[in-house]
């Protein structure tokens, strides 16, 4: 799953070895010379390392799904496709569970060095955690910026992936001889194993020569998998480092090894100020998915309405805002666009903070969690989850409701059971008295001072943002307003009490929400911790049968709500809106979205079309 952040993160530039090579049309393909497609989207890219906490974002995802290489991808139904161009996955065994992952020969990154093992055995490295080393999170993190320091005598990859199924794969795989496969042994049985480990963001040999001061790419990736086999903590380090953070950045960098790419677009340009980013047609991709355009910009505006004007004027080609009903209204009068609504893989929620000293903390009342619980309780009543829906979505989705699972979508297999029994209906209605009362049984005075963050610029939650303060002071809560424009790179920083925010899910997997809910996962933002989850998701991930898995998932449930952790909200409304300048454009449920079939998108076929 991941995060939906937002923010810009310190760039690292280290002065590289390597010269990218020239973009240009790929010799053969079927890109047309000097066709460009511009997208609007809402978010900024910084980061070309999305599997790093920080990095996990729709915000890069989106544009790392056009420039990498992967096994597999989701299409709109959605279904998962094999690209076999990339590579094969294969299983070997059931007992133990052992999985082969071979690159296809002649895949490359853009500076036409291999992506082979060593690339693999780095990304395992990181997102297994095998190597992590224990410190105090809390004590290293900035509390204004929400950025982890490592301490100097640490081997930490900053992975949002820890916690999830490759935790299982203990063992260093191994290596075969044609030096593009990897083969995974799992410790024990794991169900989504399948979309378990994904295809890298970043090359091995570039991170080698940056932490290890390296010149030849070969002799960096020999470097790295020397590292990873001799658990070399002296190596590992400024190996971790680097695959931290050595990758975020928000303008185009002057060292071209730093946005590499293996998959048919490369960024050509980045900026801030000017707020887009440019991909061209990357000339060394070898792979089936070739695109149709030369150069895809993608320019990012956080107001909605300004995004339907763009469009309207033909500035942007496609868009995919945030959804509201201004924005329906405003796309129904421009001419020449085709509009299509639905439901997306998002939902939003709020999410309480446990470990920060805050109303919602067990430290706050002297480690005193009953009490902590009936607080976290008493703010929870005072969420008007169906005036949100009222409000603000049904005016784009009459029939959408108040999403009442912390694992399940609305109308998915097992959704309506796991409600049924999970406590949810505690929180069906805003209940002001039993709030009192909760905090009166603490014995908690108000005003009770709980700190919001959110998207600043987020027109739909600055919205929420004063329903949910409106209401949380009739109970005795001051809502105090912590909207952001960097409100991503807080996450998990401890700066605030409450969150508000959206999932986006990146799969189908069952057990996709552990990262979230274990308290080592990945995505834990919020300091939860509960040894009976944890335990679990171990069964969760062990178990093939679904309605034991739906079984399992409801006992998460019903410890989640009844321990205040938060509430759900709703199931994004989606809205995509394009003009009769492109074609074969659809947006998909699960991430990234629009961009899913972006080598489909088809200017000529647009045009034929048009003039027909």
């Amino acid at each position: 799953m991941k995060i939906r952040r937002l923010g810009a993160a310190g760039a690292i530039v280290a002065t590289g070895a390597l010269v990218l090579s020239a973009c240009a049309a790929p010799s053969g393909s079927v890109i047309e010379e000097d066709t460009r497609i511009t997208v609007g989207w809402n978010q900024p890219f910084y980061s070309q390392n999305a599997s790093t906490s920080n990095g996990n974002a729709t915000a890069n995802a989106v544009i790392l799904y056009m420039t990498t290489g992967a096994f597999q991808y989701y299409d709109a139904t959605p279904e998962l496709v094999k690209d076999e161009s990339f590579g094969t996955i294969e299983k070997l065994s059931d007992d133990p569970l052992t999985v082969k992952y071979t690159i296809a020969e002649g895949v490359q990154w853009s500076d036409e060095t291999p992506v082979d093992a060593a690339d693999l055995l780095l990304q395992w490295a990181a997102d297994s955690a095998v190597f992590n080393e224990d410190f105090d999170k809390e004590s290293n993190t900035d509390a204004e910026t929400g950025a982890l320091t490592v301490p100097e005598d640490v081997v930490y990859f900053d992975s949002a992936a820890i916690g999830g199924g490759l935790s299982n794969v203990t063992q260093v795989p191994e290596i075969d001889d044609d030096g593009r496969s990897i083969t995974l042994v799992y410790d024990s049985p794991f169900v989504d194993w399948e979309i378990a480990f994904g295809a890298p963001y970043v090359p091995a040999h570039v991170v080698a020569m940056h932490a290890l001061e390296l010149e030849d790419a070969q002799e960096a990736k020999d470097a790295v998998i020397a590292a990873i086999q001799d658990a070399d903590a002296e190596a590992l380090k400024p190996i971790a480092d680097f695959w931290n953070s050595g990758f975020d950045f928000t303008d185009l960098p002057d060292d071209p090894s730093l946005y590499l790419s293996s998959g048919p677009y490369v960024m050509s340009d980045l900026s801030s100020s000017e707020a887009y980013v440019t991909l061209t047609a990357n000339e060394n991709y070898v792979g089936d998915l070739d695109p149709k355009v030369e150069t895809i910009t993608v320019r990012y505006n956080e107001d909605p309405l300004a995004q339907v004007q763009a469009l309207q004027n033909g500035e942007l080609d496609i868009i995919n805002p945030q959804a509201t009903a201004d924005v329906i209204t405003a796309l129904q009068g421009v001419e020449g666009v085709t509009v299509s609504t639905g439901v997306e893989g998002t939902y939003e929620h709020v999410d309480l903070t446990y470990n920060n000293g805050g109303p919602f903390d067990p430290a706050t009342y002297g480690g005193d969690e009953d009490k902590a619980r009936l607080v976290r309780q008493a703010f929870l009543l005072t969420i008007p989850r169906q005036e949100v829906i009222d409000k603000i979505i049904a005016p784009l989705n009459p029939d959408a409701e108040v999403r009442n699972s912390q694992t399940r979508v609305p109308g998915s297999p097992g959704y309506d059971d796991i409600v049924a029994s999970n406590g949810s209906d505690f929180y069906a209605e805003v209940d002001v008295e039993q709030a009192k009362e909760l905090l009166a049984e603490a014995g908690v005075t108000a005003p009770v001072d709980v700190t919001m963050l959110y998207g600043k610029s987020n027109v739909r939650r600055a919205a929420e943002y004063q329903l949910f303060a409106e209401s949380a002071a009739d109970a005795g809560f001051n809502l105090i307003d912590g909207g952001s424009d960097e409100w991503g790179s807080l996450l998990g920083s401890g700066t605030y009490d409450v969150a508000l925010f959206g999932w986006q899910s990146t799969s189908l997997g069952v057990s996709e929400s552990a990262a979230t809910f274990r308290s080592d996962g990945g995505n834990n933002l919020t300091g939860f911790a509960n040894d009976e989850i944890d335990a679990l998701y171990d069964d969760l991930e062990a178990e093939f049968e679904t309605d034991a898995q739906l079984a399992i998932l409801g006992d998460v449930e019903k410890i989640l709500w009844a321990d205040g952790y938060g509430v759900t909200i709703f199931q994004f409304p989606g809205v995509v809106a394009y003009r009769d300048t492109v074609a074969n454009v659809e947006n998909g449920v699960l991430s990234p979205s629009v961009f899913w079939n972006f080598w489909e998108w088809d200017p000529s076929e647009a045009a034929a079309t048009t003039e027909g």
